[in-house]
């Protein structure tokens, strides 16, 4: 018999460095970092740029849109907690200012997925703290 807790998808926890990022999302943004010394663009969030080591950080919302790198379909539940959502595609998504970032598909049929399929950004409320990124096919 599996624990109750093998039946519960992890969430984020946001820490000190990420609150801003998850506090976009919930607010239906995507927050990048923008250098001001550098002008780099980078998603996952940090003290200093990973380009220059510049400490002139600033959010700005990204256009929610991209394109699908790379990506994997998922046949096979990694866990208890995954079961129902096979098969779900996990996405590499390169975002229209630069960086990429993984998420998953929602709102489109997993074995469809191409690359350089056009994307765009849907937050998903997973409960009152907690929104997630997540990207749906755009329409052509």
């Amino acid at each position: 018999m599996e624990p109750k807790e093998a039946h519960i998808k992890p969430l984020p926890v946001p820490d000190a460095d990420s609150q801003a990022y998850w506090d976009g999302l919930k607010e239906g943004r995507l927050l990048l970092q923008h250098c001001k010394t550098c002008g780099h663009v980078q998603l996952y969030q940090q003290d200093i740029c990973r380009q220059c080591g510049s400490q002139a950080l600033e959010h700005r919302a990204a256009s929610g849109r991209g394109v699908v790198h790379s990506f994997s379909v998922v046949h096979r539940a990694p866990g208890p907690a995954f079961k129902q959502d096979t098969p779900y595609a996990v996405l590499l998504v390169e975002l229209a200012e630069g960086p990429r970032m993984i998420s998953s598909l929602v709102g489109g049929d997993p074995m469809a997925v191409q690359f350089d399929m056009a994307v765009e950004l849907v937050c998903e409320s997973i409960n009152d703290q907690v929104v997630l990124p997540r990207f749906r096919p755009v329409p052509s």
